[in-house]
This record gives C-alpha cells, structure tokens and sequence, in this order.
C-alpha cells in the first residue's frame, strides 16, 4: 500500500471504559487529527450513539446529505465494550447521515472492531471529505502509527466486495497470516451503486481458521462511507483485552459478567435456544403466529415455512461442533456460521464459502419474496455480504417490485425479465443487477421510497393515468417509512409494533423498539394503555444498549427467572440490574435504571432534533403504509376471513357485521387507522411532545438541551416564540 499520509501518536489508556479520544479523518485533505474530549462530553452522551448524535448535530446543517463533504461517518462503541467478562460487550454503531432517509442513521454491528479502536486510544472515529481516490485508514496501536494509504486494486476483488477484498487486505497488512489482534471494517462494489450499502465489520476466527464478518446494515452506512472515498479502515493492537477497560471497581464488572452469563447458560436451553439454533429460530415462530413477512408482507405464514426452519440450518450448514459468537466471551453465542457452503448461483458459482449467518432478518427478507429455500437462504446472505448490501433492504425492494408486477404496475418492458415469487433466478439475478447498478437493479438500488416515483412515473406514460393517483395505490403496500424499508415482522394485528415502527426515530427498524415477541407471542402488553407505556419505555432502554456498546439479545431474548414475579415481566429487570451493576463498576457512578433511562432520553430527543431539522419530525413522518396496519387488499383480508370476523365481532359490541366481505375490510382498515392515530395522540402526550410530534420546550429544557439553536427550531414549527 502507497502511503499518503503518516503520523506518530501515543495510545491513550482507558480508564472507567474511556479514553476521551476521538479520531478524526479529513479525506478532503488527507488530514489525521485527535479530538480530546471534556470530561462533560462523556457524561452527557455516553458513547456509541450518543458521541454519532452529537457530532452530526454539531457539523451537518439541514441541507447536508450523505454525499456532502460535510457529513461525518461516525465509528463508536461506549464505555462497556470490550470487556470478554460481560455478554455481548463487542458491539458498536455507525452513524451517519443516510442515502435512503436524509437524516440521521446508526446502524448496531459487532466484531472486534470497535474493541481494538478503544485499544488504540480512541473511543471514536469520525471521517468526513471526499476522497479523490480510494484510501484506507490504519490505525496501528502497537506501532503507535496513523496512516493513510491508496487502498490497492487487489485484480477481481474489486469488483467483488467487502469480504473478498477484505481478506486480502488483511493478508497483506499482516505480512500474509490472520491474527485476532486485527480488525478491519471495508465497503463492497454495491455500496458504489446502492444507497443501502453496508459496513462489514471483519475479524479473524482462529477456531474455524478463517476470517469472518458482522454487518452494520441499515441505512446506508456503507454508501456513505465508499463515497467518502474510504475503503476500508484497519486496528490492529496486542493489549490485552480482559480487564482492559480499567474499570473503577474491577471485582464488581466480575460479578455482574459472571451473574448475566449464568442466567444465559442456564435459561437460554430452557427458552429460544439461541446458542443452539440462533437467530433462525424466530422463523417458526413468526410463522406460528402469522408475523412472517411472506409476498411483501402479504401473509404472515406460508405451507413450505417448515422448509427453512431452524434445525434445517443447524443439520445441513452449521457447524456444531465450534461455538459462535461475535465477540470473546459471550455465551449466548448466537452467530452462527455455515462452512464450506458450495454456491450454486450467481458470479461465484462453484466456490466454497463460510456464510455468516444467516440471522433471522435475512431469512425473513428472503421469504419476502416468496422463496423458502435454504441454500438461497444462505446464498443471498453470502452474495449481500461480498457485493455490500443489506439483506432487509434488498429483500424489501425487490419484493416491492415483484408486487408491482404481480398488480399490473410494472411490465417485463419495465424490468427486463419476469419478476414473480418464489423464482431464485430472478432474484438472483436482481442481486447482481442491484451491485452492479444495471438495469432494473438501479431502481431496487434505490429502495422502495424511491421506486415508488419511478414505477408510478413508468405506469403513468403507459396508461394514462394519474401520478398521484398510482402513488396512492403504491403508498398502500410500499413498506418504508421516512425513507427506510421495514424489518422483518408483520405489524398488522400489533398495535404495538406498528407504534414501534411508525415512531422509530430512524425508520421502521426493530432496533428502537422490538415490541412483536412480547405483544403477540407472550402477549404481555395486552391493553391499550400497556402498548403506549411500552414504546415510551423500550426505546430509551435499548438506545441506551447503543449507547454503551453492548448486544441487546442477552437482556430482550433471555428472560431472568425472577423476571415473573415483577409487575412488567417484559422488561426483565433482575437482567437489567446486571446491566447497571457493570455500568457503574466501569465507570464508576451510581445510577440507578430511572438515571440510565434519563440519559438515554436526553440522546433520543437530539435525535428527534435532527429529524426535525432534517424535515422528518413530524406525526406525517411516523405515519405507516396500510398493510402495516392490517390487509392493504381483499386478498390478504379473505385469506383469514374468519380470524377477521371474529376480530370485528369483538369491536362492535354485537352489532351485525356487513354481509359483504369488501365492506368488512373497509371496515376493519377503518378501525384500524383510528387506533393508530389514537395511539400517535397518546404516545405524544406521555413523551412530552405536541399533537403534531414536536418536542415542547419543557420537555428539551429538562435534559439540557434548550439553547437558542434548538429555541430557532422550535420556533420555526411554531411550538415556542422566536
């Protein structure tokens, strides 16, 4: 590699789970700087996401987007990352301002990245420019070296992505051997064509001798960080990792990792068995309970389900006798891996891969297009991964398209080739077109908010009709909102996850408020009034998880044996208590969980600032397609006509339903629609904000956040006097 910039520095030690470092990258000017935090900066936005928020709040205006030289791409892990000591302690985020929704992302990724950045001395990165040629960063702690080099062609790997392209750079930074004290993060080819490129997050896994990779998915991130010019960055640094933190009460980070670890070892057998099966195993239950995303979120669960349910990928993929994870340490280990996987489709037919994964999501994103096979299953994880896609996003799109064509909206003049359910030629075929950036692979690129102007644009020129009039058609089963293609759970008979999703400050993500499992599996929210708690509570909870850099599934997917005889066993919080236990012994505070809870509010309404800001703050902006909220067409109604009725019957107080079953939908879409606007109505006013989803000034003024550019914002909506 040409080196184009270099510098000497000495690593930071942490102390109390910080370093009060940031590393910033100018690409612009191939400039290395370090940012020394005020010892304030920590206490107000923790980490992770918090230091993303601020920094993007601070540097971006409303006029930036994801190609601006001012946005920044943000790096962070928190205070608790990196210690083996305590599950799921390998996570971080990567923010941003996103291709797809033009306001703030941040997007949870594991691996050992964000470990051997804080190893390094930096508790942060934060590149912003445009490069005029592609580069890579290296940050080399045991050197004490930070570099800027021309990222090298590598022949083909160019053109096929991040994981390819990643291991050879890793081969080379290393004199040809993987170690586990490397890490690097890299974009692929589709990141070029895409707006929902990805990060991949790689580390070396010396048990199956290879290296393997964890996504930073939604949003964008990865589109972001190829135009930026950015390759891929490297870590490197031989600390030790156990203890690295320097916590302030080491005995009491022992005893809260050792008490969370002995809960996962002993409830996880006896609940999901996500160290057995992993994330997969939520495709029988969303099939059980009608929530699997099947034909665009059409129908909830499908005959030939059974074909990719959990046991299918542990017998024929996944290796049992090596333990999973992402990051030292955790014994949920629910990342799991297929060896050896021969590809049967695509550029790379023939070749022998490990897949990791895949996780729920992807299989969902998969039976979205009406698919159930396994081995496209683990194909489509693979090739997204290479080219630099997010499987959600991908799956989501190309679902939205087949839909169009399945309702006479797209022609195969329009596409090139049929799209229908369930062909994995086609869509595997549209997985390379969406890399590459051909043909209707450059609409899918786009994702469904976008298409949707492009088919009704398309339909339009051939029918006659109205624009707005198609848009109105489309809007009904287009499953994006502010932007973002939704995750995969069918929020039709959840009143609750559709709050979720509407009000989830990034988009329709399941990261800010995972409500489907306890509403309509466990059914512990089952009054109104619960529902509205719950999406006040869950997302200042799990944004705090962003926050510090810790995985979420050992607290949400593994529920404590007290956790029953609390009075909101959802919330298990004999869990969270362990949680709070680690959080004070690193840093060494004494905050209790209502304290975490303040802190993480403060960091969600700097998000809502930005949103507002960015034109996406409004009750318009939470809104969600009608398929979200219950059968956007009679077909999805009649094929559960009877749980329909009955679903009436119980709202109407006795009164006769309408004989014809046209008017029994219009009915129930009625009702619908009015229990969310209820619930939007609710949920402001118990979060402090107007009927129109601003924040009033009090509730700003609370968490420190109220000086005159944020009074200018709240000016301009009308909620304060300038």
């Amino acid at each position: 590699m040409k080196t184009i910039q270099s510098m000497s520095y000495k690593p930071e030690s942490i102390k109390g789970g910080y370093t009060d470092r940031i590393l910033r990258l100018d690409v612009s000017s191939y400039a290395v700087s370090i940012q020394e935090l005020p010892p304030e900066f920590k206490e107000k936005y923790i980490g992770g996401r918090g230091y993303a928020l601020k920094l993007i709040w601070d540097e971006t205006t409303k006029d930036t987007r994801y190609d601006s030289p001012e946005n920044v791409l943000v790096m962070a892990g928190g205070p608790l990352c990196c210690e083996p000591r305590f599950p799921g302690a390998g996570k971080f985020i990567i923010g941003t301002i996103s291709p797809l929704t033009d306001t703030f992302i941040d997007s949870n990724i594991g691996g050992h990245f964000s470990s051997l950045l804080k190893l390094c001395g930096f508790d942060a990165l934060a590149i912003s420019g445009i490069s005029e040629k592609e580069v890579v960063l290296i940050v080399d702690g045991d050197k004490g070296t930070l570099e800027i080099a021309e990222a090298p062609p590598y022949g083909e790997t160019v053109d096929g992505g991040a994981l390819s392209y990643g291991e050879a750079l890793m081969r080379e930074f290393n004199g040809g051997a993987s170690d586990e004290n490397v890490a690097l993060v890299t974009t692929g080819i589709g990141a070029l064509h895409a707006r929902f490129g990805i990060v991949n997050s790689l580390f070396y896994d010396k048990r199956r001798e290879r290296v393997r990779s964890k996504q930073a998915g939604r949003g964008g991130t990865g589109t972001v960080m190829r135009r930026e010019g950015v390759r891929a960055v490297i870590v490197r640094s031989s600390s030790e990792r156990i203890g690295a933190n320097h916590p302030i009460d080491d005995a009491g980070v022992k005893q809260a990792g050792s008490s969370l670890k002995k809960v996962v070892s002993q409830m996880d057998r006896q609940q999901l068995r996500l160290s057995n099966w992993g994330t997969p195993v939520l495709i029988e239950y969303m099939d059980k309970y009608h929530l699997l995303p099947v034909n665009n979120y059409q129908y909830g669960s499908h005959s030939d389900a059974r074909a990719i349910f959990a046991d299918v990928f542990l017998n024929r993929y996944f290796e049992k006798k090596l333990p999973d994870g992402c990051y030292f340490g955790c014994n949920l280990a629910c990342a799991k891996s297929g060896e050896n996987v021969t590809l049967q489709h695509g550029s790379r037919a023939g070749a022998r891969v490990g897949v990791d994964g895949p996780e729920y999501e992807t299989a969902g994103a998969v039976t979205c297009m009406g698919i159930f096979d396994p081995q496209f299953i683990m194909e489509f994880n693979w090739y997204c991964d290479e080219y630099g896609l997010d499987t959600i996003s991908m799956g989501v799109s190309a679902s939205f398209l087949m839909e169009c064509a399945q309702r006479g909206y797209l022609t195969k003049e329009d596409t090139g080739y049929e799209l229908k359910w369930g062909d994995v030629e086609a869509a595997h075929r549209l997985i390379e077109e969406t890399a590459f950036g051909r043909g209707i692979g450059r609409v899918c690129g786009d994702g469904v908010h976008r298409a949707k102007k492009w088919v009704a644009e398309r339909h339009a020129a051939r029918t006659g009709e109205p624009i707005e009039t198609i848009l109105d058609e489309l809007e009904k089963f287009a499953m994006e909102t502010k932007g973002l293609e939704f995750s995969m759970y069918i929020s039709k008979e959840s009143l609750a996850q559709q709050g979720g999703y509407g009000f989830a400050l990034k988009g329709p993500q399941h990261d800010e408020a995972w409500l489907i499992f306890i509403d309509q599996v466990h059914k512990e929210i089952p009054t109104f009034e619960a529902k509205a708690q719950a999406l006040k509570w869950f997302p200042m909870i799990r944004t705090w998880f962003n926050a510090v850099g810790l995985c979420k599934l050992p607290w949400i997917d593994v529920r404590h044996p007290e956790a029953a005889k609390t009075d909101n066993p959802a919330q298990n919080q004999p869990t969270l208590a362990y949680y709070i236990q680690y959080l004070n012994a690193t840093v060494g505070s004494k905050k209790s969980l209502q304290d975490v809870l303040k802190d993480s509010e403060r960091l969600h309404l700097l998000q809502k600032l930005i949103n507002l800001r960015n034109g996406k703050g409004t009750r318009k902006s939470d809104r969600i397609p009608l398929r979200a909220m219950g059968p956007a067409f009679i077909n999805e109604y009649e094929s559960r006509a009877e749980y329909y009725s009955d679903w009436l019957k119980e709202r109407l107080n006795g009164a006769e339903l309408p004989a014809d079953a046209k008017e029994r939908h219009d009915l129930l879409i009625k009702l619908r629609q009015e229990a969310f606007e209820k619930l939007c109505d609710t949920v402001y006013k118990e979060k402090g904000f107007t009927p129109d989803a601003i924040p009033l000034p009090e509730t700003i003024a609370k968490f420190g956040l109220l000086d005159e550019k944020v009074k200018s914002l709240l000016a301009a909506y009308g909620v304060m006097e300038k």
